[in-house]
């Protein structure tokens, strides 16, 4: 069986792997951070550690005892923090690449558990790689997208949907659908249009644009 001391020591070093990840979540100011990922690493190491515990204590008992038994649970039950770690914003979802370290980390910490010390360090390191210097590259020289919400409240007349578009056609907005609602009583509009832009846009132009739009009461333009 694996001694206490051996036990707090793969403890340890899983919480301390977990950390190196969730300190680097914690700097996105992503939902899950420094604490979710050490307390998912030890727990996962724990339940690794006692797997294996568990079947040679009571090997005597159930020779065909698996040791994975326990740790092959984590890998099914960590879904649930990796869901709520997933958030959508409008018709933009974030959250998944928190979502995947976490569930990374959960193997890394069986990893841990099993006295692999040299293969989870390098999985750990692996993944500090691609949060950090892929996500460096892809700033740089990948252009990513978000998609954004625009509401307009507009004097009702015909036409009011196609003029939008043309409009954000000449902004080179690429338009991902638009919707009208119509108060008859006040004789006004609101349309919503849905957007897809590069990240982080010069905003001027479309502030601009929307402002000049014909019979414009008010706009919103959402993140």
């Amino acid at each position: 069986m694996i001694s206490d001391l051996e036990i707090l020591l793969r403890l340890l070093v899983g919480a301390g792997l977990g950390a190196l990840v969730g300190l680097e979540r914690e700097r996105q100011n992503q939902p899950a951070g420094l604490r979710t990922h050490i307390i998912l690493a030890v727990g996962a190491t724990l339940a690794m550690v006692l797997s294996i515990n568990l079947s040679i204590q009571f090997q005597p008992l159930s020779p065909n005892g698996d040791p994975a038994r326990l740790a092959a649970q984590v890998i099914s039950g960590i879904g649930f923090l990796g869901a709520g770690a997933i958030l959508r914003y409008g018709e933009t979802v974030k959250g998944l690449t928190t979502a995947t370290s976490l569930w990374t980390v959960a193997i890394i910490g069986l990893a841990a558990g099993a006295g692999s010390f040299v293969v989870s360090a390098g999985a750990t390191l692996l993944v500090l790689v691609v949060l950090t210097i892929l996500n460096a590259f892809e700033k740089r020289f990948i252009r990513s997208y978000a998609t954004r919400t625009i509401q307009l409240l507009v004097e009702d007349r015909p036409g009011l949907m196609t003029d939008l578009r043309l409009l954000l056609d000449k902004l080179e907005q690429k338009v991902l659908s638009i919707n009208i609602s119509k108060d008859f009583d006040r004789k006004e509009a609101t349309l919503e249009a849905i957007i897809r832009t590069i990240e982080e846009p010069d905003l001027a132009p479309l502030v601009e644009g929307l402002s000049e739009f014909p019979g414009v009461k008010s706009f919103n333009i959402h993140q």
